[in-house]
């Protein structure tokens, strides 16, 4: 068996091989292709919320939830769920144990 050359560049490698030219390896550049619609969350619903939560805003409340989960955890509480409510001008988040977590409990 002969001994493959080293560092052949691509054009000494296939020499003048030419492939045949079948559906599989055809350039459709002549295709139009049409934009898909963005079906995520619509720019109305965003607006409202990013209005509210500043990036800075986001990390606070984020830090926060954090403070809470490792009080939780430290009282054995894995899952919760955090409760929304509010007072006068206050938002407060409650973090309260799942209902899977309370059966466990009794």
């Amino acid at each position: 068996m002969a001994k493959i050359p080293k560092n052949l560049s691509d054009t000494a490698m296939f020499g003048d091989y030419k492939e045949n030219i079948t559906f599989e390896n055809d350039n459709f550049a002549d295709e139009v292709t049409t934009i898909q619609p963005n079906r995520g969350i619509k720019k109305e619903s965003q607006s409202y919320t990013s209005e509210f939560f500043t990036p800075e805003l986001q990390e606070k409340v984020g830090k926060a939830l954090l403070e809470l989960k490792v009080k939780l955890y430290n009282e054995g509480i894995l899952d919760f769920d955090i409760k929304v409510t509010t007072q006068d001008k206050q938002i407060i988040l409650t973090g309260v144990p799942s209902k899977a977590e309370k059966k466990k409990a009794r």
